[in-house]
């Protein structure tokens, strides 16, 4: 029997307006949870509502906040095989990297834990005398967080675990096909002790999800939004709070590069790649879209990588696999749309492309089509991709990778920079020349040397630049400016009053001396 699940808002359950099913992709008629899909009315209620809360939450000492985080941990922890099981069900991502996903948000928790007792401000000496200055760090109000469903719970703890440990109050959107996992992560949160109306889930569309917001940062309700997706709709999401005099934190997509020097070890680059591009089936914003490489080794490294995605292992997600289905309908209906963009001047090198069927099978896999067959993909592989070309340009949510040339790293460097997206990159050379000048060179917030274009630590700034976001970064101490704010206090004992810039002592210098000769 699949769940019933609605969205909860100040500790209780609230009404729908219709009904989604969250399937499984591995097997589309299996409902995962039918999903009560809450209005724009209802999600500007639990902004309402978290505002109310986040009062008394602010005033709970910082860290017992993190000892709450650190009990979230531990409960993640102990469910973690039941919750990476669930997300490989709903989702179709490999249970391996489901589990590898729960855990990240475990290492968030213990790396938060402490910044409950290190949310530092700092004392400033004055220019005056008997007077002293500080800065504190404040808790921003309520965050509105709407998430994609790539990684239901892995991202979402990005958000979720600082902000809250900031004291403030958040209203959370997963993604509607993402929604039974959203929904254990969120029973476990609320199991750590959080307050009613502290953490809030709204199941609720994209549409009314804006209508919604749209009302609340009208109504002065929430003063973040934090939002992970396309970057069509951060753009969005980014015209709307700045209409609201407030930054959005946008984590969007990419066309993330690789380069291979020449004197790359290649057959640690094609293990990288074929991770990068084809792990969770290329659905990562984070996932490899072109590899550029050097023409001297372009035919040995395009032969190796093409064997290696040959050999790769695509089918059950609970089994010992590269990648599953993708994620749902709508974007295989998508993916078909990128697979019309390979032109005659390409070569595809993978071999077959398109959905994996019996009449379009991956070696002896036939998408499972005695259970109505997944929503499998064949991985491609298209070489001769030109810097004109839409696979060069945009990105291409899916297992699908390009490959192009170069011929010195100037060149490789503008390349990568071409498509306008600064997720990640990554560079393969056994020279640190090369590598600090592509680190110098590449406009993406996150460099690789040697490894591959997926794969953040929980302790270091996450996020892009252009077209994969704002500036603003998540994971470690960084993502603290997103969810507090800074403020300054003077406190002047003189018993008089001292005007800064006006009041303040001169010693005067004997500018004119000269040593003598």
């Amino acid at each position: 029997m699949s769940r019933q699940i609605v969205s909860i808002v100040g500790g209780k359950e609230t009404g729908s307006a219709t009904t989604y099913p969250s399937t499984n992709p591995a097997r589309p008629g299996e409902v995962v949870a039918h999903v009560g899909l809450a209005d724009a009315g209802t999600f500007a209620a639990a902004c309402r509502t978290a505002k109310e809360a986040q009062r008394e939450w602010a005033k709970v000492p910082a860290p017992v906040r993190g000892r709450v985080i650190a009990s979230i941990g531990r409960l993640v922890e102990a469910n973690a095989e039941r919750l990476a099981h669930l997300v490989t069900e709903e989702i179709g991502k490999p249970y391996a990297e489901a589990l590898g996903e729960v855990r990240e948000i475990v290492d968030t928790c213990d790396f938060f834990l402490g910044e409950g007792r290190r949310l530092y401000g700092q004392t400033v000496p004055s220019e005056m005398p008997a007077k002293n200055l500080f800065t504190f760090r404040n808790p921003i109000g309520v965050a509105a967080v709407v998430t994609a469903g790539n990684f239901p719970v892995a991202v979402p703890s990005w958000y979720l675990v600082p902000a809250l440990l900031c004291g403030n109050a958040v209203v959370w959107k997963p993604a509607e096909y993402a929604a039974a996992s959203a929904h254990a992560m969120y029973q476990l949160f609320v199991a750590a002790g959080l307050p009613d109306g502290v953490l809030n889930i709204v199941f609720a569309d994209g549409a009314a999800t804006y209508e919604g917001l749209e009302q609340a940062l009208g109504e002065g309700s929430v003063q973040k939004v934090g939002f992970t997706g396309s970057s069509e709709v951060g753009r969005k999401i980014g015209e709307l709070t700045g209409r609201h005099l407030q930054s959005a934190c946008l984590e969007l997509g990419g066309k993330n590069p690789m380069v291979i020097m020449p004197d790359a070890d290649l057959d640690l680059a094609v293990e990288g790649a074929l991770f990068s591009g084809f792990g969770t089936a290329g659905q990562r914003c984070t996932s490899l879209g072109t590899v550029i490489v050097h023409e001297s080794v372009h035919d040995e490294f395009v032969e190796r990588f093409a064997r290696a995605v040959g050999e790769a292992r695509i089918g059950n997600p609970e089994e010992d696999v590269l990648a599953g289905p993708l994620l749902d309908q709508k974007f295989a209906d998508r993916y078909e749309e990128y697979l019309t963009w390979i032109q005659p001047h390409h070569q595809v090198v993978s071999g077959n492309i398109g959905k994996i069927t019996e009449d379009n099978p991956r070696r002896d896999f036939d998408g499972d089509s005695a259970n109505g067959g997944g929503l499998y993909y064949h991985p491609v592989v298209v070489d001769g991709v030109r810097p004109t070309d839409r696979l060069f340009l945009e990105e291409t949510f899916g297992p699908i990778v390009g490959v192009t040339t170069f011929s010195t790293l100037d060149e490789a460097i503008e390349l990568a920079n071409l498509p306008g997206y600064g997720l990640s990159s990554s560079i393969y050379t056994t020279d640190p020349q090369h590598a600090f000048r592509f680190r110098e060179g590449i406009s993406a917030g996150m460099v690789s040397v040697n490894n591959s274009t997926s794969g953040a630590e929980a302790h270091l700034p996450f996020g892009g630049n252009g077209k994969s976001g704002n500036g603003s970064r998540q994971s470690g101490m960084w993502v603290l400016d997103q969810f507090t704010r800074w403020q300054a206090m003077n406190w002047d004992h003189s018993g008089r009053l001292q005007k800064a810039q006006m009041d303040v002592a001169e010693i005067e210098p004997d500018l004119a001396f000269r040593l003598p000769q």
